[in-house]
């Protein structure tokens, strides 16, 4: 029976360091300080909105919600944007994407500091993230899947990894943080010839594709680590992964589950972030 890594338990382990780095900012005059834009009332946004202040309260961290209406003018939410920008006791911003599909996003990633791009939003958090700078922040998935990874003491040198899925927001930054880390990265997608074989030769497999129970036992062996990013649901209306868990977990001799696995882990890395920002703004 394979190991199950489960989010509540790396995030339990990051507990302590994150209150005691908040402590040491807060004994210099800082209150590290999130805030969350939302526009509209979509029920993944809330759902992780809730996950969010429960995480960063039970650590007695600040979070704002700043909550738009859905038909909220292009104009009128840049200029909203820009005041939370330049707030300078807002220290981190998460903004829920995607947006409504009458606005532009795009000028909101050119628009947001850098600085406080704590969920790596931006087109230069992706450079710094490509370019292996320290300074950079990358999305709270592909960090949490690290330290997920970490935690489980998974050594990523010199081993193959596969990561099923090239998007900006997963896939393709995971690859870098993989690659800081020395281990030999493929990355698979929808023109990938025989998906099966590539993932089979990995020995950390990475699904983050968005299909449900695409990665089935004929992707993995009895030394596979699988990583199920995917958040999906199924036909009776349940959470669900990339990963057909009920014919894989029998197989692999490490895997995360859907639901908690590594969602439950993506908050303490936002909350990691928000640390991180406010350190460097001190700087």
């Amino acid at each position: 029976m394979a190991v199950q890594m489960k989010g509540a338990e790396v995030s339990a382990s990051m507990k302590e360091a994150l209150q005691a780095e908040h402590a040491a900012l807060r004994a210099k005059g800082i209150d590290p300080k999130l805030a969350i834009v939302r526009i509209g009332a979509r029920g993944d946004d809330l759902a992780y909105e809730r996950g969010a202040l429960k995480r960063f309260g039970g650590l007695g961290f600040t979070v704002e919600v700043y909550e738009f209406p859905e038909d909220i003018e292009q104009r009128r939410l840049e200029c909203e944007f820009k005041d939370i920008n330049d707030n300078p006791s807002v220290h981190g911003i998460l903004l829920f994407r995607p947006l409504p599909k009458h606005l532009d996003g795009e000028a909101l990633r050119q628009a947001i500091d850098p600085r406080k791009d704590v969920d790596g939003m931006s087109p230069l958090s992706a450079a710094k993230v490509f370019a292996g700078e320290d300074d950079g922040f990358p999305p709270c998935t592909p960090g949490a899947v690290m330290e997920m990874l970490e935690h489980y003491k998974v050594e990523l040198k010199g081993k193959n990894v596969t990561i099923v899925g090239r998007s900006m927001v997963v896939g393709r930054p995971l690859a870098m943080l993989m690659l800081a880390k020395h281990a030999t990265v493929t990355i698979c997608h929808t023109r990938t010839v025989d998906m099966p074989a590539v993932c089979r030769r990995a020995d950390v497999l990475v699904a983050a594709a968005g299909k449900a129970g695409m990665i089935r036992a004929d992707c993995v062996t009895d030394k596979s680590i699988v990583v199920d990013v995917g958040i999906n649901v199924d036909a009776e209306g349940k959470l669900c992964g990339d990963v057909d868990f009920g014919a894989v977990e029998p197989v692999v001799s490490m895997i995360s589950p859907v639901p908690g696995g590594v969602g439950a882990v993506t908050t303490s890395v936002l909350a990691k972030n928000v640390l991180k920002a406010a350190r460097l703004q001190l700087q």
